[in-house]
């Protein structure tokens, strides 16, 4: 199935999406920083047979607004709001990968009554962390541009499948193949999260959630147990031999996790599988 792109707007910024399309209850789907919508590529082709799924390049990224005014966390919430809005997509799963599952947790928390349920691939309440923008600002900064080919590109950033799926979001331009989003607005992106946990909005989230964690991703145990005990009818797994972007090295385990999950939900209703 192949999709087709649209376009939202949100306080004057422009968000392009990948619609595939497909019938029952929409899913909509969010990369982490610095990533593009075309990640979830893989998983929307097993998804959309049955369900509307729509990828979304975040402000920032890809396709959508390179340059917003506001990079703030309730900015990147409203972004959802006016995807789900827009897109006439009533009741989405939310699924996010990293600070795209932070995105939609906060979505949840924020508009209780717009999110059926939610899916968060190696994404939690988070903080604070006061060196992580630093640590993502030297690693993008080490990032050899322009490269010579998305090949070249993919070989640096990993390689398999991983590296693929990051080459996949660069653009070719001015002789060779570069990001598609600005370095300073990434590291903005996350000033909020460098400063504070977020367990009043985790503990805010009224929906049935799946959390879906990487043999050795980047999720501490502390915080997944935080995150249980806060709301213990969470359903916790982790995906073996897999890192933070198991969506790209493990796209068919991943689609088999949240169909098992959508299957309960089917089965007992979004009342009582819930927080």
């Amino acid at each position: 199935m192949a999709w087709s792109e649209r376009a939202v707007e949100c306080d004057g910024v422009r968000l392009a999406c990948r619609d595939w399309g497909g019938p029952g209850a929409p899913v909509v789907l969010l990369h982490g920083l610095a990533g593009h919508c075309g990640e979830w590529d893989e998983l929307a082709r097993r998804l959309s047979p049955g369900h509307r799924v729509v990828a979304v390049d975040q402000r920032g990224h890809g396709a959508s607004e390179r340059h917003p005014h506001d990079v703030s966390r309730a900015a990147y919430v409203a972004d959802v709001a006016a995807v789900i809005d827009q897109l006439a997509l009533e009741r989405p799963i939310l699924v996010g990968q990293s600070l795209g599952g932070h995105t939609a947790m906060l979505t949840a928390a924020a508009h209780p009554g717009l999110v059926r349920a939610l899916v968060l691939v190696e994404a939690g309440a988070g903080g604070p962390n006061p060196g992580v923008a630093e640590d993502i600002g030297r690693w993008l900064d080490s990032w050899p541009v322009p490269f010579r080919t998305q090949e070249a590109a993919a070989a640096f950033l990993g390689g398999g499948a991983v590296g693929e799926g990051w080459a996949a979001g660069l653009e070719e331009r001015d002789g060779g193949w570069r990001p598609r989003f600005d370095r300073d607005v990434m590291v903005r992106s996350l000033a909020e999260n460098t400063r504070r946990a977020f367990w009043p909005e985790w503990t805010q989230v009224a929906c049935p959630t799946l959390l879906v964690l990487a043999q050795s991703g980047i999720i501490r145990p502390a915080e997944v147990a935080g995150m249980l005990t806060r709301r213990p009818a969470t359903t916790a797994l982790s995906i073996p031999a897999t890192g933070h972007d198991l969506h790209l090295e493990q796209p068919a385990a991943l689609h088999a996790a949240i169909t098992r999950f959508l299957s309960d939900l089917d089965t007992n209703g979004t009342d009582t599988a819930g927080s």
